[in-house]
């Protein structure tokens, strides 16, 4: 299977103006071209079917019409507008069959990057001695840690805040891995990064928080510079490093909660959570956001891939939360407030998330979910102060003379392991 391998590089100045250069071309075709098709889709009448110009098309009305006119462009290596220009035919196929949004001009200075490529993929010529990478156009660069491989087909270059990043792909084998493995639920959430079922917490590092004064004052700072002046450069510099720390200590959290949840698990349960459903809450949303959610579900889905695991997406309607591991009675909603989560059925204490990751780990497609009777109702509200049950589960409530013992019973009777 490929894996993408990402390590930092440490050129020199003249390297720098070499990078820079390269990703100044980038974002000069990839600009160019979005105002040729933005203006093709703008002439185009109603109901008349134009045909867009391919990334070869593109390419060959760069050279035409805008290479000649610009001798920058022949000081970095032909590949970087190429695959500039292949990177927006992409992103407007993306646009077309909705799965994003119509692509953006790109703007100097931000995400700078770049792509370079050497030989072919049996014969790769872009070689590394461990210590260095030989890449085409610009020569020998420091690698701040050796690469898995010592020659590659093609690389990325890319810069974060004042450091400059190589990322290539390289193919690995899949590790055996022959103890058995148990399979745990894992519960996501905001004051804690994610509960497994097993009882095992890892804590939510909250990078964004404890950064957040600095960020701000230094938001300030940049605010108060003069547009173009030195002293605003080496602002917006100092506010990206804050920035990168703030995403490297998220990524290294995320990164080791999957590594262990992959390798030691056969199967991992988690929710398939709404994420952009739950930024519109603003209360909220600089928490959930500061957490990572989407990021990881992402490793997971790759991770447990590479170690043999399965990953499986609990029903993001399942009441989690609402239901008891102990019995399996089913209560009504309860408020992010309460972290305890009570029965009124059996009496059961158990922390909130990690009743929440049980349920999740006992959880199998078209599992039985016991109905919630008013007795439920009653019970909690004098002990816990929930709320009113959910409009979406309305319908499944009960009338008053269905016993809430007969209902956990046959919630223990479906699925086996509750009791």
């Amino acid at each position: 299977m490929l894996l993408s391998f990402k390590t930092a590089l440490i050129p020199n100045n003249q390297q720098v103006t070499a990078f820079r250069k390269a990703s100044g071309v980038a974002r000069h075709a990839y600009n160019w071209a979005n105002a040729q098709i933005k203006d093709i889709l703008a002439a185009q009448k109603e109901g008349e079917k134009l045909k867009l110009p391919s990334a070869i098309d593109l390419h060959k009305r760069l050279v035409a019409e805008v290479k000649y006119e610009h001798d920058w462009y022949y000081e970095v290596n032909k590949n970087v507008p190429q695959k500039a220009l292949a990177d927006l035919r992409q992103a407007w196929d993306r646009c077309f069959k909705k799965v994003s949004k119509q692509p953006r001009f790109k703007k100097k200075g931000q995400r700078d990057s770049f792509y370079l490529e050497s030989g072919t993929k049996a014969k790769p010529l872009i070689k590394n001695d461990g210590k260095r990478i030989k890449l085409p156009s610009i020569g020998w660069v420091r690698l701040a840690e050796p690469l898995p491989v010592t020659a590659i087909h093609n690389c990325v270059i890319s810069r974060q805040a004042d450091r400059w990043f190589i990322a290539i792909k390289h193919e690995v084998e899949r590790p055996v891995l022959v103890a058995p493995r148990p399979t745990v639920g894992v519960d996501i959430g905001i004051k804690e990064l994610a509960v497994c079922s097993h009882g095992k917490i890892f804590e939510n590092p909250q990078a964004y928080r404890r950064k957040s004064k600095r960020m701000k004052r230094l938001q300030r700072s940049v605010s108060r510079k003069v547009k173009g002046s030195k002293n605003r450069i080496k602002a917006v510099k100092k506010l990206g490093k804050i920035h990168a720390k703030v995403s490297n200590i998220r990524q290294d959290s995320i990164h080791k909660l999957t590594y262990y949840l992959a390798k030691n698990h056969s199967v991992i349960k988690i929710e398939d959570l709404h994420v952009k459903a739950f930024l519109k809450n603003h209360k909220l949303a600089g928490a959930i956001a500061d957490c990572g959610m989407y990021e990881f579900k992402r490793q997971l889905e790759y991770k447990t891939e590479k170690f043999g695991s399965q990953l499986i997406l609990v029903d993001r309607f399942f009441p989690s939360s609402q239901i008891c591991s102990n019995c399996g009675n089913h209560r009504h909603k309860m408020p992010l407030k309460n972290r305890v989560y009570v029965c009124p059925n059996c009496g059961y204490t158990e922390d909130r998330d990690l009743n929440a990751a049980k349920n999740i780990d006992r959880w199998f497609m078209d599992i039985f979910i016991p109905e919630r009777s008013d007795m439920a109702v009653s019970s909690t509200v004098s002990a816990c102060g929930v709320d009113k049950p959910l409009k979406s589960h309305l319908e499944t409530t009960v009338k008053q003379e269905i016993n809430t013992k007969m209902i956990a019973v046959q919630m223990c009777l479906d699925l086996g392991s509750f009791g």
